[in-house]
């Protein structure tokens, strides 16, 4: 072979071996692409017994919402009935005092003094009427005798009557004055602690004038206004769970009367609810809750299930079974809502009796994702 034929055959030679070169290492890049945009393997959520509820028929509750303060149902202000300088108030916020109690008086003693003086006026006017009875005893002696005429008899029967009425007007001048001088003393009308004191010792107060507020924290009630389109569903008697501001434990309450009137503008109906006594509770506290109204029997989930991060609110719906089991979101329309056995269900439309959604504490899962259930879930 000549030395011209030998290069051109090791420069084929090298021609082959790079073209052999570049293809594997196409084929290699190929291969490495292809490994790359094949979808991975969707994952499958572990879901357990609790993150799963069933939708089953459930006796709800129909309530209401209501809030209000509290108030005693037997409260009363100590006013002072007569002018004059306040004295002995002893009595401060927090106090209890009982029915009847002096709470303190108003200086009496120019009160006194009218009395005594219409007393006297009284006694006058009884003597006067004395004079009157004894001069017409004798006219009428006189007149049976013949010695003076019928006219002077009435004319002294006038005069007696004239005393009687001016003693009676004067006996009730003393009555007038002896009432006065009792309105100087201020007496508790009912039992129970001193909410405000509203006037200093020492200092002249007015006809009508607030001395002291007492409340009887016995009995308390919630007073709620309610639209009109609720209020008709109320009922005396119908029982309501309010939570209390300061309160560690949810009180019970119940409807005890519904004003017959709407409220003028608003429409509002106001219900008052006695309120079982409970140590600690007070009067203007905040209280709300629920008033129940009824029952009703249809298909609730639990309301951590229903999700509003959707213009719709929706659930998440177990689809399927074993390996084929997706998550599917349902719009539903929620409704009333209940506490059964601690936790709270939503009346919902829009979902078969049977099928099964996931509770809040599974997080959202997007609609598809793949899910298995484990023995108790499934079961």
């Amino acid at each position: 072979m000549s030395r011209r034929n030998l290069t051109w055959l090791i420069v084929a030679l090298a021609v082959l071996a790079a073209a052999a070169l570049g293809w594997r290492g196409l084929r290699a890049r190929q291969a490495a692409q292809q490994s790359q945009s094949a979808p991975a393997a969707a994952p499958v959520i572990e879901l357990r017994a609790l993150d799963v509820a069933p939708v089953e028929l459930r006796e709800l509750a129909v309530s209401l919402p209501i809030s209000g303060s509290l108030r005693a149902v037997r409260s009363a202000f100590v006013k002072a009935r007569v002018p004059g300088e306040l004295l002995g108030l002893t009595v401060r916020e927090g106090d209890r005092v009982q029915a009847g109690q002096v709470i303190a008086r108003v200086e009496s003693t120019e009160y006194d003094e009218r009395m005594r003086q219409a007393q006297r006026q009284a006694e006058a006017a009884q003597a006067q009427v004395a004079i009157a009875q004894r001069q017409y005893d004798n006219n009428r002696a006189l007149v049976d005798e013949g010695f003076i005429s019928r006219t002077a008899l009435d004319a002294s029967a006038a005069s007696l009557d004239a005393a009687r009425a001016t003693a009676r007007a004067a006996q009730a001048g003393t009555e007038v004055a002896r009432k006065s001088v009792s309105d100087t003393v201020l007496k508790a009308p009912i039992g129970g602690q001193i909410a405000q004191r509203l006037a200093q010792p020492g200092e002249r107060v007015a006809p009508d004038a607030r001395i002291v507020e007492i409340v009887d924290l016995s009995q308390l009630e919630l007073e709620a206004t309610l639209s009109p389109a609720d209020s008709v569903a109320v009922r005396v008697g119908q029982g309501a769970r309010l939570s209390i501001e300061g309160a560690t434990a949810p009180v019970q309450a119940t409807v005890a009367r519904i004003n017959p009137s709407a409220q003028a503008g608003s429409r509002g109906v106001t219900v008052y609810l006695t309120v079982q006594p409970e140590p600690g509770l007070r009067q203007g506290l905040f209280a709300q809750g629920t008033l129940t109204v009824g029952q009703q029997r249809a298909l609730a989930v639990p309301l951590s299930s229903v999700r509003t991060d959707k213009p719709t609110p929706y659930v998440q719906l177990v689809d399927g079974t074993g390996d084929a089991a997706r998550v599917v979101h349902r719009a539903v329309t929620p409704g009333e809502r209940a506490v059964i056995e601690g936790e709270t269900w939503v009346a919902v439309t829009g979902l078969a009796a049977g099928s099964r959604v996931l509770r809040g504490a599974a997080g959202a899962l997007r609609e598809g994702t793949r899910v298995r259930l484990d023995g108790k879930a499934a079961g």
